[in-house]
C-alpha cells in the first residue's frame, strides 16, 4: 500500500506543488510532451488539495513546454561535457534528473529548502552521482559542498523571480566565481511580466511574492560580468501551441505581435568561462 505524504508548505515553497502538479497533469494527457511518470507518481502520493491551485489545461501544457526546453538544453550540455556538474536550483519536486537521465560520469545536485529536500527524499529514489542539498539559495555557504573542478550546467526553473532583486545577481555572481565554466538556463520575466505574474490565480492561491524582473537580458551581463548571453526563446512550438485552447492561442498571437508583451516571459541561456562548443 502506498503511504500518503502530508504536505505543509507556504508561499514560494508552495509553488513547487503548482509546477509538479501541472507537469503530472500534462503527463496524463494522451498527447503528452513531457511524459513525466515520476511527477505523476509523486502527486498520487501527496496529501494535498491541488484544486486550490486552479491549474488549467493551458497552464499544464505551458509548464511542460518550459520544462522540456530546459531538459533539452541540459541534455545537450551533458552530451558535450559527459563529466559535467549539473546544479538544479530550486528543484522543488521536479524530476528533471530522472527525465534527463544523465550518464554515469555526471555529478548532479538538486538544491532547495531543507523541508523540500526532506519531502523529495520520501518521494523519489536515490541514484548514483545524485546529491540533494537542503538550503536557501541565498545562503552563500551551500556552494562549499559543490566541487569546482568541472564544467557546470546550472538550471533554474520557476525560482529566480521569487528572489529579491539584489539576490539574483549576487547568487549568479557566486556561482560563476565558484565554477570554472559552463552554461546557465532559466525562465525570466520582464518587470511588466512580474506585475502580471502577481495576478495569476495560481500564484495568488499560494500567497507567494514575485520580485525579480529583467527587461534587458544584457543588463544581467553588466551585473554578473562573467555571463555572456547566448539565446532567448519567447514563443511556443506551433505543434504544442495547437494543443491549447482557442483563447490561449489567440492571446499568444496578441502577445507575439506587441514587442513589450512578447518579452513578458522568456526562456534564456547564458554561458560563462570556456566550455566544449
Amino acid at each position: 500500500m502506498t503511504t500518503e505524504e502530508k504536505v505543509t508548505l507556504s508561499e514560494e515553497k508552495e509553488t513547487l506543488l503548482l509546477t509538479v502538479y501541472g507537469k503530472a497533469e500534462e503527463s496524463r494527457m494522451p498527447d503528452s510532451l513531457l511524459r513525466d511518470r515520476f511527477a505523476a507518481d509523486a502527486i498520487r502520493r501527496v496529501n494535498y488539495d491541488f484544486s486550490k491551485l486552479k491549474v488549467r489545461r493551458d497552464d499544464a501544457i505551458s509548464l511542460a513546454i518550459r520544462a522540456n526546453l530546459l531538459d533539452g538544453w541540459t541534455r545537450e550540455f551533458v552530451a558535450r561535457n559527459p563529466d559535467a556538474t549539473v546544479l538544479h536550483l530550486g528543484c522543488g519536486l521536479d524530476s528533471r534528473v530522472f527525465r534527463v537521465d544523465p550518464p554515469a560520469g555526471v555529478r548532479w545536485f538538486d538544491v532547495d529548502y531543507p523541508e523540500v529536500i526532506t519531502l523529495r527524499r520520501r518521494l523519489y529514489p536515490e541514484r548514483p552521482g545524485y546529491t540533494l542539498l537542503g538550503t536557501s539559495l541565498t545562503d552563500p555557504q551551500w556552494l562549499d559542498a559543490v566541487p569546482s573542478d568541472r564544467p557546470a550546467m546550472i538550471v533554474a526553473e520557476g525560482v529566480l523571480p521569487y528572489l529579491r532583486e539584489d539576490d539574483v545577481p549576487r547568487l549568479l555572481g557566486r556561482l560563476t566565481a565558484h565554477l570554472p565554466a559552463g552554461e546557465m538556463a532559466f525562465d525570466c520575466y520582464s518587470r511588466l511580466g512580474v506585475r502580471l505574474l502577481r495576478r495569476h490565480q495560481s500564484i495568488k492561491a499560494t500567497g507567494a511574492s514575485v520580485h525579480w524582473g529583467l527587461d534587458d537580458l544584457h543588463e544581467l551581463e553588466a551585473q554578473v560580468p562573467k555571463l555572456v548571453f547566448v539565446e532567448e526563446v519567447t514563443s511556443h512550438d506551433p505543434a504544442q501551441l495547437a494543443r491549447m485552447s482557442r483563447a490561449a492561442r489567440l492571446l499568444t498571437r496578441v502577445f507575439m505581435a506587441i514587442p513589450a508583451l512578447k518579452k513578458v516571459g522568456r526562456m534564456v541561456r547564458y554561458r560563462f568561462g570556456s566550455t566544449t562548443p
